[in-house]
């Protein structure tokens, strides 16, 4: 039992009584291991994420233990339902007020994509409005594929440098859908 690893340990110097990493990697660990999950739920994906945060699933086994329903505190946003091009104003101000840095998930195949609504009320993929880490297909996508797209999400982080979120790349990225940062 004593083998049991709750995580994988960055690359590093190992020694008797000591292990020696670098700092980008050490936070990037604790990063991915405690993403708290903002859920904006707007239909049927929303009940296969319920399923997956319940005893069954437990996305708590992963890090996201704490849903929060506050932008503040939150720093990973999972979209998952249909959105309408009036909610769209909504979802981009609730993405602002996240802290950086932040991450989201398109889960299902209406956020991702629209998904059989090709009208002119709904949008067609979030990332018309905010940029995307990690699409999760389907409609509605299994608590499995959701589970996967978290595990998808804690490697991007994980490997994140800490500069990232200030490179010109990063800020350009942000220009394109008309987020302003403050620095």
């Amino acid at each position: 039992m004593s083998d049991i690893k709750l995580a994988e340990a960055p690359p590093g110097v190992e020694g008797a009584g000591f292990f020696a990493t670098s700092l980008d990697k050490a936070i990037g660990l604790a990063r991915a291991n405690s993403l708290w999950p903002l859920p904006f739920a707007t239909s049927c994906c929303g009940i296969e994420f319920m399923a997956t945060m319940g005893s069954t699933y437990d996305l708590a086994r992963f890090g996201a233990e704490r849903p929060s329903f506050s932008p503040r505190q939150a720093d990973m946003l999972l979209v998952m339902g249909t959105i309408a091009k009036k909610m769209a104003p909504v979802l981009r101000q609730v993405y602002v007020q996240m802290a950086e840095p932040r991450w989201v998930i398109a889960v299902g195949a209406c956020a991702s994509s629209g998904g059989i609504f090709d009208t002119y009320s709904v949008l067609q993929g979030i990332d018309e409005v905010i940029p995307v880490d990690v699409y999760v297909p389907g409609c509605p996508p299994r608590p499995e594929a959701i589970l996967d797209g978290v595990l998808r999400l804690q490697d991007i982080v994980k490997n994140e440098s800490l500069n990232r979120r200030n490179t010109p790349e990063y800020k350009a990225l942000l220009e394109k859908y008309g987020i302003h940062t403050n620095k």
